[in-house]
């Protein structure tokens, strides 16, 4: 069985307090983009090890059994009769990006073994597993564009059409480390909601429509916000850096023809606003 994971962008991200076990009360809107890795799931028979994973396409740097993917499997073998299975992860989705790839992969895992082992799991429980697993992974369960609080993971479905935009996605091929960005972060808890900003006009977002983690990390690497100036430079109606970075986009209209410069190791993909 063969499944397509894809990535979401951040429109907006407020950081608006830190709790005392760590993590962070947050706000954003999550909104899925139809760009995939690909995720097949087979039964093996006869075989020692639960769950065996190959990987190809873009390198990921950690051992198969530490991979994501392994660790959904783990989870609800935890709780169902799973048989062994081969797991097959090819990587297209930039890494440590800000796009929460991995966070797709290992919801989809999820998902895939849900459905191909007749798994009695509702949606609440997938969410909850989705929720070991990462912040951003319960958002993948429903796939649909939500308002997101608590870590993430409490989701309200809205109703966003950007259907008549296009999309530039540009990776620089930098790493963020998301424990060093949030150590970056002051709380605010006055924000404009998103949820009133995004009714705005697209036009007016690039005043109101903020990602918290943008000023220090366009300090320290001065790379990331020089591509966000080029979107804007290029005629872009909004851009803005996505979840923690690296990864930043732009929306565009679609008769639009902008000419980048940006340097040949970076990823660059034109993509449409919605699945």
């Amino acid at each position: 069985m063969i499944f397509f994971p894809n990535f979401k962008i951040n429109l907006g991200l407020h950081i608006l307090r830190k709790k005392e076990d760590g993590f962070h009360d947050l706000e954003t809107v999550f909104y899925p983009i139809p760009l995939v890795d690909a995720l097949e799931i087979i039964q093996e028979e006869k075989k020692e090890e639960p769950a065996s994973l190959t990987l190809s396409g873009l390198a990921v740097d950690a051992k198969p059994q530490e991979n994501i993917c392994v660790e959904a499997y783990d989870l609800l073998k935890k709780d169902f009769a799973l048989p062994p299975v081969k797991i097959h992860l090819h990587k297209h989705i930039p890494i440590g990006a800000g796009l929460g790839g991995g966070s797709a992969d290992g919801a989809f895992t999820l998902l895939i073994l849900k459905k191909k082992f007749n798994l009695d799991i509702s949606e609440e429980q997938l969410i909850n597993y989705a929720l070991k697993l990462g912040s951003d992974c319960p958002f993948f369960i429903k796939n649909k564009v939500c308002y997101a609080t608590g870590r993430g993971e409490v989701l309200q479905e809205i109703n966003l059409d950007l259907s008549s935009y296009k999309i530039a996605l540009i990776n620089p091929d930098i790493h963020i480390n998301t424990g060093w960005a949030f150590s970056q972060i002051q709380p605010k808890e006055n924000w404009i909601s998103l949820l009133e900003i995004i009714k705005q006009p697209m036009e007016q977002w690039k005043e109101n429509l903020v990602n918290d983690f943008e000023k220090a990390i366009f300090k320290q690497h001065p790379s990331i916000r020089e591509i966000k100036e080029q979107l804007y430079a290029n005629g872009a109606i909004y851009a803005s850096m996505s979840g923690s970075g690296s990864s930043v986009y732009g929306f565009f209209s679609k008769n639009s023809a902008p000419v980048f410069d940006f340097p040949e190791n970076y990823f660059i993909q034109w993509l449409q606003s919605q699945l």
